[in-house]
């Protein structure tokens, strides 16, 4: 189920992330026609902080299709990123988008930053 314009997958959905993704875009109409982007920068307790948005898709980005929901990484971000797995909760207590990263040498406690 999944399509990568890479060899290996960078940033995987689980089927609960994909379907609170597609909701997001039905529901909230400036999401209409976007994709979601997971990416890294500089910031955050630990270093390098995580980031999640519904943008277009650029020339150079890494795409993939899980469950039915589309996932682009550009390539700077992909090189931290690689082998993460997103997440989604829906809980009243530490519910929300998730992010586990083979790469990190260690996170922050909120789960959003991380050194690599």
């Amino acid at each position: 189920m999944t399509t990568e314009t890479a060899t290996e997958s960078v940033v995987s959905l689980t089927e609960s992330a994909a379907a609170q993704i597609k909701q997001m875009i039905a529901n909230v109409p400036e999401n209409a026609g976007k994709t979601l982007r997971v990416y890294v920068e500089s910031g955050g307790c630990s270093g390098m902080q995580y980031g999640m948005t519904f943008d277009e898709r650029r020339p150079d980005d890494v795409t993939g299709e899980f469950f039915g929901s589309d996932v682009l990484v550009d390539p700077f971000s992909a090189n931290y990123l690689r082998g993460c797995v997103v997440d989604f909760k829906d809980e009243l207590t530490d519910g929300g988008f998730k992010i586990s990263n083979p790469n990190a040498k260690q996170s922050c406690g909120c789960g959003k930053s991380f050194e690599a």
